[in-house]
């Protein structure tokens, strides 16, 4: 959530990171006006109480008629009250809404672009065509592959749950297990706390992490059948990322600067509805509605420099697995119209995928200020006593089963086996190649 205080001191500044990241500039106008009407209703219902206050103690002192006639005046007051209190709920709840849409501006170095396309690249590691193990015309995708070798099945996923669903099975599904452990691994070495966090949470949380309002499409919303009759919402979401669980867990809590930064990785299981992506990467495991991952979350004071760090920190760790794993990648910057409400700053990294003949997204790095912690009320006292709102930032540090994507297509053998990443076999029970069953 944006800081109302610095949308009074620089309006246009907000109306141009609105209009960059595809937000109706106007928006903030509105703001401003509600912003203006509730304080000055709130400066009068403070006033009517008062005097409400100071009649009640003068009633107390007086008798006889005196004291009906202020009786009755009381009951004016009253009455005038209750009408300005419902007018104020009224109003806090406009404000409430119009500040929750508005976007946080990026920062200065972010290019200005309207969707992907104008994502700038700042970096690649590795060759794509050196990194192959069998002839371009020769490659399989991670399908076919997957059928061949009995590790992945979409059909039966799709006969069960839909479209979009697979079964990673046998060698697959250690697969899985063991880059997610492994990252898991190496997270916990560099400090991080492991959670398995809940991937059922309520509406607040949600809100808090700013996927709502505005992304309610796009969450599965759990709800029950009672009796035959209409489905009952149970107020639970599933989430999209783990990042909405563990950024919350220190909602409504004030920190001490000495515990910070705190570094959380969680693993969770993420669902996603994908509304809006008919017909696109419908191929294979790309966009899928279940997915698992590790997620960094790491909270910190409130100061850009120390946010900059833990950006390039967090990053370069999920470069890190994909350089053990020696995936070539790439890595961007993020322009305005492809970046979240509350994102200043954001890095993909996109990862070679053969049979795409294309980098595709793996990862996203994301630095939030104090927009999650405002919605979150997430503080901290610094060393003067002072209360502020922490700075968070996350970055997925892997994600499956799309980077089994890359994976199984660059380590296929001309023999139409995979081989297992030296780093992932004491994780798959020392296997080194996932061969044909038959």
């Amino acid at each position: 959530m944006i800081d109302i205080a610095l949308v009074r001191e620089n309006p246009e500044r907000f109306k141009k990171g609105a209009q960059d990241k595809g937000t109706s500039p106007e928006l903030i106008d509105q703001l401003l006006s509600a912003d203006e009407k509730l304080r000055e209703l709130k400066t009068q219902v403070e006033q009517q109480r008062a005097e409400q206050n100071q009649a009640a103690k003068e009633i107390a002192q007086l008798q006889g008629e005196e004291r009906e006639a202020a009786i009755k005046k009381m009951q004016t007051f009253k009455e005038e009250s209750k009408g300005q209190e419902e007018e104020l709920k009224e109003l806090q709840q406009e404000y409430d809404a119009l500040i929750l849409q508005m976007p946080a501006p990026a920062l200065d170095r972010v290019p200005i672009g309207k969707d992907d396309q104008d994502n700038v690249e700042i970096k690649t590691w590795g060759d794509p065509a050196a990194a192959l193990k069998v002839p371009k015309d020769k490659i399989k995708d991670h399908v076919q592959l997957g059928k061949d070798l009995d590790i992945l099945d979409i059909e039966r996923g799709v006969k069960i749950s839909g479209s979009r669903f697979y079964f990673l099975k046998n060698e697959g599904a250690l697969l899985e297990m063991a880059i997610l452990k492994y990252t898991l691994d190496k997270l916990v070495k560099k400090g991080f706390t492991p959670f398995i966090p809940p991937v059922l949470v309520q509406r607040e949380a949600m809100v808090g992490t700013s996927y709502f309002p505005g992304g309610e499409e796009q969450a599965y919303a759990v709800g029950v059948k009672r009796d035959g009759e209409a489905m009952e919402h149970d107020g639970l979401y599933l989430v999209g990322t783990s990042e909405v669980s563990v950024a919350s867990y220190h909602a409504d809590e004030t920190l001490d600067e000495s515990e910070l930064p705190k570094m959380y990785a969680g693993i969770s299981n993420c669902f996603r509805r994908e509304a809006g992506t008919y017909g696109k990467d419908t191929h294979g495991i790309y966009r899928i509605h279940q997915f698992q991952k590790v997620e960094q979350v790491v909270i910190c004071k409130n100061d850009p420099e120390e946010s900059a760090r833990i950006h390039q920190m967090i990053l370069n760790n999920a470069e890190e697995v994909l350089q053990d794993l020696e995936l070539p990648y790439r890595v961007v910057d993020v322009c305005t119209g492809d970046m979240g409400q509350g994102q200043i700053y954001k890095n993909d990294i996109e990862t070679w995928m053969p049979s795409r003949n294309a980098y595709g997204e793996t990862h996203s790095c994301s630095t939030f200020y104090d927009f999650q912690s405002r919605r979150l009320n997430l503080k901290y006292k610094d060393d003067e006593g002072n209360r502020q709102f922490c700075h968070t930032l996350n970055n997925t540090c892997i994600a499956s089963p799309r980077v089994l994507i890359p994976l199984l297509e660059v380590y296929q053998q001309e023999d139409g086996s995979i081989l297992i990443p030296e780093v992932l076999r004491p994780y798959m029970l020392g296997m080194e190649k996932i061969e044909a069953k038959n």
